[in-house]
């Protein structure tokens, strides 16, 4: 049981910084400028798809992370 706790742990934490790495930041900058060409080629929604999908990978992996976390310093 312990073992399948830190592996969720693990697993769960590079997942978290993936995603969190993976997102694009609310103010973008100079970046957001540049790279704004690539809306108009790729449409909006769609990096609005990616940004949702990061988001909720971002939730279940926080959530996943504090909860292994949690039973494994009781255990």
């Amino acid at each position: 049981m312990q073992t399948f706790i830190l592996i969720a742990l693990v697993i769960s934490s590079i997942v978290l910084i993936a995603s969190v790495m993976l997102q694009s930041g609310k103010d973008a900058g100079l970046s957001g400028s540049i790279a704004g060409g690539a809306d108009g080629l790729y449409g909006k929604k769609k990096s609005r798809g990616y940004d949702a999908i990061f988001e909720k990978m971002t939730k279940i992996s926080a959530t996943v992370f504090m909860l292994s976390a949690f039973i494994n310093s009781l255990l």
